[in-house]
C-alpha cells in the first residue's frame, strides 16, 4: 500500500447538494429558502439569540451568581500528594516543578484529604485547620500566614484613625 493509493470507502463520501440549479435538481427556484423574508434573502441572518424583537431568553432570565477571575490564580494541594512528594520542605516552586500546581498559580492551600506520614515544613503557603493540625501531628510544621491587604482592608484601616 502507498499513500497516494489511499481513498476513502465506496459511498463514504457524498456529493455536496448543489442548490439553485434549476428544476430537475429538486432544489431550483428558492433553493430551499421557501418564499420571501428574511431567511430566504442574501445575507438576511440575525445574531444569535434574536427572536424577532421578543425579549431574548438572556434577557428574560435574571442575572445570577459571580465566579470570580482571581480563581485561576488559586491552587490546592492534598496531605496525600504531599506525601507522595517526598520533599522536607515545600514551597510553591517545589510544587510548580513536580507538577501538582498550574504555572500561573500565585497562592496554593494544603486541605486534609488523604493522610500524611512524614515530616513537611510549608514555606509560604497556606493550610486549612485540620490540614495544620495533620501536619503538626505528623512532626512537621505549617505556619499560619499573615492576611493579605487588599486596597478595601487598607481604607477602612486608614478611616479607623
Amino acid at each position: 500500500m502507498q499513500l497516494n493509493m489511499i481513498k476513502p470507502a465506496e459511498g463514504s463520501k457524498k456529493a455536496r447538494r448543489r442548490v439553485g440549479r434549476g428544476i430537475g435538481s429538486g432544489l431550483g427556484k428558492t433553493a430551499g429558502r421557501g418564499h420571501k423574508g428574511q431567511k430566504s434573502r442574501a445575507g438576511g441572518f440575525h445574531k444569535v439569540g434574536f427572536e424577532g424583537g421578543q425579549m431574548p431568553l438572556q434577557r428574560r432570565l435574571p442575572k445570577r451568581g459571580f465566579k470570580s477571575a482571581q480563581l485561576k490564580y488559586n491552587a490546592e494541594v492534598t496531605l496525600g500528594e504531599l506525601d507522595r512528594l517526598g520533599v522536607d520542605e515545600v514551597d510553591l516552586l517545589v510544587l510548580k516543578q513536580a507538577g501538582l500546581v498550574g504555572e500561573i498559580a500565585t497562592t496554593v492551600k494544603v486541605i486534609k484529604s488523604g493522610t500524611l506520614t512524614r515530616k513537611v515544613a510549608l514555606k509560604g503557603i497556606g493550610a486549612t485547620a485540620g490540614a495544620r493540625a495533620a501536619i503538626e501531628a505528623a512532626g512537621g510544621s505549617a505556619p499560619e500566614l499573615p492576611k493579605a491587604e487588599t486596597p478595601g482592608r487598607l481604607k477602612k484601616k486608614a478611616d479607623r484613625g
